[in-house]
């Protein structure tokens, strides 16, 4: 699916040009345009600062004007943190990630504007666009930095295709533990310790045992945890560990 281009009208540094192409190989996103950056192209400043990104990223393509830069996109979304006097869709990164994905999979060319450094974007930019996203700060001090903002919105746009959530990581080289071994070792472990006195109130046996298979089961064992755990039960009864 094409992914969308990120589009710095007039930005002012090299260094943050080169942040932000960081932070879109960060992310997967290597369709970076500039237009009238005031230092020219290329920048030396840049390259030093995008710490080998524009190296591995296909060539940045200069314009003149962003309209020229628009011209083989579908859908525009503008960055800006300031309300303008405009009917236009705001969305938060999140929701426009969520609607750049859709868009993406009716293969549709997408494009996000960010403006320079001072200014940000003019509002002759932003009527080129079809939406705008706004990324809510602290009031009192909202100004970001260029590349921290192509930061934000890459990681949200890159969230939207990534199914490595902290629930989904891969587990290593040893499998999620079944069900019929997670609970023989639950059992092995409330028979030992039923025979060594552990459950020295008979009222309280049924909550103790429920808390430690709740929380044995809760911690989502692998197979190779699973073996470890029955080895330390057998080490601390004196048995030999097979």
């Amino acid at each position: 699916m094409p992914k969308p281009a990120i589009i710095l009208v007039q930005p002012q540094m090299g260094e943050n040009i080169g942040a932000a192409a960081r932070a879109m190989c960060n992310f997967g996103l290597e369709d970076l345009k500039l237009v009238n950056p005031r230092d020219g192209w290329p920048s030396e400043s840049a390259t030093a600062n995008s710490a080998g990104a524009l190296d591995i990223m296909p060539p940045v393509e200069v314009f003149e004007k962003t309209a020229d830069a628009l011209k083989n996109y579908h859908t525009v979304y503008a960055t800006t943190a300031r309300p303008r006097d405009m009917r236009k869709k705001v969305m938060s990164a999140n929701h426009a990630a969520q609607d750049i994905a859709d868009k993406q999979s009716q293969g549709l060319k997408t494009a996000i504007l960010f403006g320079g450094e001072r200014a940000g974007l003019t509002n002759d930019d932003i009527a080129l666009a079809h939406n705008i996203i706004s990324i809510p700060v602290n009031p009192d001090f909202s100004s970001i930095n260029l590349g921290q903002s192509v930061l934000l919105v890459a990681y949200e746009l890159f969230q939207t295709t990534n199914d490595t959530t902290p629930e989904n990581l891969p587990v290593g080289d040893s499998a999620p533990v079944s069900h019929k071994e997670l609970n023989e070792m639950i059992e092995r472990l409330e028979t030992e310790l039923e025979d060594r006195k552990f459950f020295r109130n008979p009222d309280m046996r049924p909550s103790l045992i429920r808390n430690i298979r709740n929380s044995l089961t809760r911690a989502n064992l692998t197979e190779q945890e699973t073996r470890t755990f029955q080895g330390i039960i057998s080490a601390l009864i004196g048995n030999k560990i097979k």
